[in-house]
């Protein structure tokens, strides 16, 4: 079984291995390292599911945890999990997937009918319209509408796997592991800190697994790390919740990427953790860019495309397009031409700037001061409109199966609001930054506005430094 689109080199996969997994009946195989979303690119999969009301098609958006369209269910029988971002979900071997959201197959799902009615229905077009006779909502309306507009489903049988809670104590709790959180536990355990590193990727590096130049420095901080007596190194493990004194709320992922967990082991534990010091160190995530199409299958995040490419290997489109408005999204175009894309244009609203220059100077064609008004195709993209920045009409034509989009960064501050510290508006970033602590807490690197893996880990030195006094 072949994957067309797997990169014969690069990446953290292991090529040496096959992993078999079925999405909707089909066999596939992956390699150990991969999600369910990199292995069904790296098989030419674009079409993955269905919106919730109109069944308008869907593929894959990012690569993260904010993924909103790639939502699959995932096992069979009492383990099915509906609602699960493919994004997120390691591959094993005999995984079974399916998609959801869908009447008749993937591909011919007869409810895509209502996208013909959408001019007639408008948000809460229900609650106007099924108003009469009352007694039908609860007994005929809300039951149709649920079935008609549902995403997955519960298996339905009781659960056959085991849950457990337990507590942790530190000094110091580094919440992210790319290069910010990765240089804050290094520096707070160099100083005799007792440190929790807590990641919710099954890999430690974030950004850095994107970067081959910086691998060496990634795999030697985190075995220096793994030296410390006093550093504790937790992956798969989302912390969810800050609350008051310095106790934070986490989940760890013990057995998620098996087909099951092993003999008295839990599938998931629930951490309670008190720490004396927090060093959110969360990153940002890439924000979209709103024109019509932009929900198709092959319009995806900028930085998920150039993730697939370097972390995965996996090329996720043969033909690309980039529509960006800042200079940090031009390496998807770079890591897509590496790898072996066809680079159709770079669109960018903007006239001139050092990454504009440094793109006309490799050869791409650019246009600034321009904007994708379009997209067009059907259960995948075939094609980008693009015109002038506030002319009308549909403009020029540029055929594409995929479409990289960036807008810029917001810092994931959800932990240090959750913590009590109020949020303030950067003007330059256009984005909301953590503002004076409330607690014993502190933000570094992407997630304060810190770009750039250089500086994020000089940030996160810092704050690991004085997190441990």
């Amino acid at each position: 079984m072949s994957q067309p689109h797997r990169l014969p080199a690069g990446g953290h996969v292991d090529r040496e291995r096959a992993v078999s997994f079925t999405f909707d009946g089909r066999a596939m195989q992956g390699h150990p390292g991969d999600t369910l979303a990199s292995a069904l690119l790296a098989n030419g999969v674009r079409l993955v599911g269905r919106s919730f009301k109109y069944h308008r098609p869907r593929g894959i958006f990012s690569a993260g945890v904010e993924e909103p369209n790639a939502l699959v269910e995932l096992r069979d029988g009492a383990r099915r999990e509906p609602n699960t971002r493919a994004t997120v979900a390691e591959l094993f071997d005999g995984l079974t997937a399916s998609s959801q959201n869908r009447r008749g197959s993937l591909a011919f799902d007869w409810m895509s009918v209502n996208g013909l009615l959408a001019p007639w229905l408008g948000a809460g077009f229900y609650y106007k319209t099924f108003m009469w006779p009352a007694s039908f909502w609860e007994r005929v309306y809300e039951p149709l509408i649920r079935r008609a507009a549902g995403l997955g489903s519960a298996s339905g049988l009781a659960d056959p796997d085991r849950y457990e809670g337990a507590h942790a104590h530190c000094d110091v709790l580094v919440v992210g592991a790319g290069a910010a959180g990765l240089a804050a536990a290094r520096a707070a355990g160099a100083a005799g800190a007792r440190v929790i590193l807590a990641e919710q990727d099954f890999l430690l590096g974030g950004d850095l697994l994107n970067d081959a130049v910086l691998e060496p420095w990634r795999t030697d901080t985190i075995a220096a790390l793994a030296a410390m007596p006093d550093v504790t190194l937790m992956p798969r493990t989302t912390v969810y919740g800050f609350y008051d004194h310095g106790v934070l709320g986490a989940v760890e992922r013990v057995a998620d990427h098996l087909p099951e967990p092993p003999p008295h082991a839990p599938r998931q534990r629930a951490w309670t953790i008190r720490t004396k010091q927090v060093v959110h160190a969360t990153g940002a995530h890439e924000r979209l860019i709103a024109f019509p199409g932009n929900d198709r299958p092959g319009v995806m995040l900028a930085g998920a495309a150039r993730t697939y490419a370097r972390r995965y290997g996996v090329r996720a489109g043969e033909a690309a397009v980039l529509f960006a408005t800042h200079d940090g999204a031009y390496d998807a175009a770079f890591a897509m031409a590496e790898a072996g894309a066809r680079i159709g244009a770079i669109i960018d609203p903007r006239r001139d700037s050092p990454a504009m220059q440094r793109a006309r100077e490799a050869g791409f064609t650019l246009r600034g001061g321009s904007e994708v008004c379009g997209t067009v195709g059907g259960n995948a993209l075939r094609g980008v409109e693009v015109r002038a920045l506030g002319a009308a009409g549909r403009g020029d034509a540029y055929p594409a199966d995929l479409l990289m989009i960036s807008g810029g960064w917001n810092p994931a501050v959800h932990l240090a609001s959750m913590s009590g510290a109020p949020l303030v508006w950067d003007e330059a970033l256009s984005a909301f930054l953590p503002g004076a602590p409330v607690q014993r807490e502190c933000s570094a690197g992407a997630c304060r506005g810190v770009h750039g893996i250089g500086a994020a880990a000089a940030d996160g030195a810092a704050a690991g430094r004085a997190a441990a006094i």
